[in-house]
């Protein structure tokens, strides 16, 4: 017989002040990990925003110290100093040991702000081991230092200074003639709260700043890292706002199909609401002020960022509800009203279709805006949607219409219709490029030489240059798992042609349908049929061309399969030396400069080499043990993997070397001219 557990009211516990942080953290600050430390940063920068977005504050400045505190100053009111009336205690010692308390309570702080629970400063002092604020305000300067959210005073710098608890505010000077006034913070966080390894990450708080700046013209923000090897100052300010954040997170070599369009408005909306004195009141009328700034490329990547009242909605909201049906209503209806656009019995385009290639910033400010968590990863304020959707409904229908703009509307609009093509084209070739199961048979290209491998882990796709090749690498090859391709010569350049040239074309389309996961924004690389993709030409520098094209066609269609390591450059050999003699030695070499060192070598220890040196004018040349032996087996052959290690410096150089545009791509041949060294070259 077991005893009765009891659970009675000394079961229970009553978590007060800063406990409830410390018990449950990733409750207020989204995670306990490095996420988790960065958004202690932002907690306290989104403060100093809200200065800003009143009028307040012009300047904020982050510094990264090298002991691990952050530090963030602004130029604003400063936190209040007096004594608040119901707690009795200092405006700065009550936001920073108070759970729900601050001026964004519908008081007359703030219009909208990014803080609204009322946890931020509070939930950063209740996970630092060190916490000091200085407060600029009614001409004197107020101190005060927290250990572990109590308030008190150390006796010299760093948290493993000794601390005397000690309430209320210290004013340790008179404010100078012109000073500003402001709010100063500098936490250590502590280190027990958080998984092993988290840290601050430099370049998330770059961003943070970055994205606020062009959010808050008014404001200017300084980043000082005291952490890096050179300490480093970077400034952000960009005047021009929305428009600015379009150009910057618009994708390099996305070539504009419409210039940037700039919403400004605001509407109103009704929700249940709580008055100053907590009672709940019924269709409470609410203004939303929209700013929305967006642009079509000719890419087939989207960048849609969301943010509210300067916070960032990673996972979007209502916000973003409301832009996405807009969007499907107006331009529908406008693609359905333009002649020549849809044929007769065309489904019209979905919204995928509609944000291929957009760049698009969506930002809102509303009082006491309603979030799906502390971490305000998602807008919830249902009445926002249909504020957004009918400010950009109806700056699209006079987008449309408007005189000066129907040209490029037009342009847009057969841009989503194409879209929509190629998105159904790209089905069709994904559903046919299926492995044979037992229930259905896969439609494959007759010139592909498949392996009989299943799975994925091992089995390798060779894409190989010509019909000659792939005679001896189909006996050269492991059947078991190396598949073969044969390509005619060099493919298209898809660097200067849009998705459906590329699916138009025989040859990439054949690399597309064997692979079997798509293209463009429809690839998943989770359904690719191989392993690794091996692109296999001549040594020579044609083969070095058509390399160049297959690697563009994947870092522009396939970019996940480049991304994910799983793309390889064959390194077939060039030359074959050949000694002479009863014990004959056979050495092959990839260069003109490995070849003369080897042959000199050879020579050199008294054997003889047979002349001229072999050179393989192709793949073909090379009987199949040759092939396997050098080029294809794993044990010995040489592969060179495809990365991308910057992205942006790579897709200009693809776009210089093999865009539209002639006139860089000669001016960068007759700059680069002196750098080659002309015995190397294969002419």
């Amino acid at each position: 017989m077991t005893a009765e557990i009891l659970y009675g009211a000394d079961d229970l516990t009553h978590l007060e002040g800063l406990d409830a942080v410390r018990k449950r953290p990733g409750m207020y600050i989204g995670s306990t990990d490095s996420r988790g430390v960065n958004h202690l940063a932002n907690e306290i920068i989104d403060n100093c925003t809200d200065e800003g977005v009143a009028g307040h504050a012009t300047n904020v400045a982050v510094i990264l110290h090298a002991d691990g505190s952050v530090q963030v100053d602004d130029d604003g009111r400063g936190i209040p100093t007096d004594i608040n009336a119901k707690s009795g205690l200092n405006g700065v010692e009550l936001v920073l040991t108070r759970l729900h308390a601050g001026g964004k309570f519908g008081g007359s702080g703030y219009k909208t702000s990014g803080g609204l629970h009322g946890v931020g400063a509070s939930a950063v002092n209740a996970l630092s081991l060190r916490f000091d604020v200085t407060v600029k305000r009614d001409g004197k300067v107020h101190e005060l230092s927290f250990h572990r959210g109590q308030p008190g005073v150390f006796d010299g710098p760093g948290p493993t200074a000794r601390f005397t608890p000690e309430s209320g505010l210290r004013v340790v000077r008179k404010m100078k003639r012109g000073e500003p006034t402001g709010t100063s913070i500098r936490y250590w966080y502590d280190a027990r709260y958080f998984e092993t390894g988290a840290r601050l990450d430099a370049d998330s708080v770059r961003a943070k700043l970055r994205n606020t700046a062009f959010l808050v013209p008014g404001v200017v923000y300084t980043l000082r890292d005291l952490n890096a090897e050179e300490v480093t100052t970077e400034t952000f300010h960009y005047p021009h706002g929305l428009t600015d954040m379009v150009e910057f997170l618009t994708h390099a070599g996305d070539k504009p199909v419409s210039g940037i369009l700039m919403v400004n408005g605001e509407g109103t909306y009704k929700e249940n609401a709580a008055d100053a004195n907590g009672v709940m009141q019924s269709n409470v009328e609410r203004r939303a002020e929209i700013e929305v700034a967006f642009r079509w490329g000719t890419g087939y990547e989207r960048t849609v960022e969301c943010f509210t009242n300067t916070i960032r909605n990673a996972h979007g909201g209502t916000h973003r509800k409301g832009f996405e049906r807009a969007l499907v209503r107006a331009m529908t209806e406008a693609i359905r009203n333009t002649r020549g656009l849809l044929r007769p019995k065309e489904d019209p385009p979905v919204l995928d279709d509609l944000l291929e290639g957009m760049t698009a910033v969506i930002h809102v400010r509303v009082p006491e805006p309603q979030f799906t968590s502390q971490t305000k990863d998602e807008l919830s304020t249902a009445g926002v949607t249909r504020v957004v959707q009918s400010l950009i409904e109806a700056y699209i229908k006079e987008w449309v219409d408007g005189r000066k703009t129907k040209a490029e509307a037009r342009t847009v609009l057969q841009k989503v219709v194409d879209a929509a093509r190629v998105r159904l084209t790209q089905k069709q070739q994904k559903d046919a490029a299926r492995r044979k199961t037992a229930l259905e048979g896969a439609s494959m290209p007759p010139k592909l030489v498949d392996c009989r491998a299943t799975g994925i882990a091992r089995s390798e796709l060779y894409i190989v240059e010509g019909d000659s090749a792939l005679g001896t690498a189909r006996m050269a090859r492991s059947s078991e798992y190396q598949a073969l391709l044969p390509i005619r010569g060099k493919i298209l350049n898809v660097q200067k042609a849009s998705l459906q040239q590329v699916l138009d074309n025989a040859e990439c389309s054949a690399i597309v349908q064997v692979l079997g996961a798509g293209s463009g924004r429809t690839f998943e690389i989770a359904s690719m049929r191989y392993g690794r993709v091996m692109i296999m030409a001549d040594a020579d520098v044609d083969g070095s061309h058509i390399r160049t094209l297959l690697i563009t066609l994947f870092a522009k269609y396939m970019r996940p399969v480049i991304e994910e390591g799983r793309l390889f450059a064959a390194m077939p050999p060039l030359h074959k030396v050949v000694t002479k003699g009863r014990s004959s030695e056979t050495i092959f070499t990839y260069t003109q400069q490995e070849m003369e060192t080897t042959v000199a070598r050879l020579e050199k220890s008294g054997k003889s080499v047979q002349r001229p040196v072999p050179r393989f004018k192709g793949l073909g040349e090379m009987d199949a043990d040759e092939l396997w032996d050098t080029t294809m087996n794993p044990a010995t052959r040489t592969v060179r993997r495809i990365t991308l290690l910057d992205v942006e410096r790579a897709e200009e150089t693809l776009e210089l070397l093999m865009g539209e545009r002639v006139e860089p791509r000669k001016n960068w041949l007759i700059e680069a001219a002196g750098r080659i060294d002309q015995e190397t070259i294969d002419a």
